[in-house]
């Protein structure tokens, strides 16, 4: 008991000194970000953002504050380009530029491949493997996860 008290501790403090990457840790990134979604993202600001938002990004669930971390990013890899720095990481991730809804269109795209391969094997499956197979259940849950 007094082990796995210790684990949760250890745990809950290795949790409380990781921080996010160098841009998220950014005071100009953070400041930017706190005063666009003050400006864009309450009240009638708000309703102004939806009405002016493309439907495909609402359809894709970009939100008013993926919005302005969206643009405060950019704003942020500006400057450290101007000073001569590198370009940072935010959230785990290199910036890309967004086309369309898709912030990664590369990584959007082999998803997609990838699923359609994994339906592609599931009906050659189903097809090839008899329902009353011992696995072939698990294995049908398992295609579908």
């Amino acid at each position: 008991m007094a082990g796995e008290t210790v684990r949760l501790v250890l745990l809950v403090g290795a949790a409380a000194l990781a921080s996010g990457s160098q841009g998220d840790r950014e005071p100009v990134y953070r400041d930017c970000v706190l005063r666009c979604e003050e400006r864009n993202c309450s009240g009638g600001a708000l309703k102004h953002f939806r009405s002016r938002q493309p439907i495909y990004m609402s359809l894709a669930g970009w939100t008013c504050q993926d919005d302005c971390k969206y643009e405060c990013m950019w704003v942020t890899v500006g400057l450290y380009l101007q000073e001569g720095h590198k370009v940072p990481q935010f959230h785990g991730k290199w910036p890309f530029f967004r086309f369309l809804c898709f912030q990664e269109p590369a990584s959007a795209v082999a998803s997609f491949l990838n699923g359609l391969a994994s339906l592609v094997m599931l009906c050659r499956y189903r097809t090839s493997v008899p329902a009353s197979s011992p696995m072939y259940p698990t294995c049908v849950a398992f295609a579908w996860g």
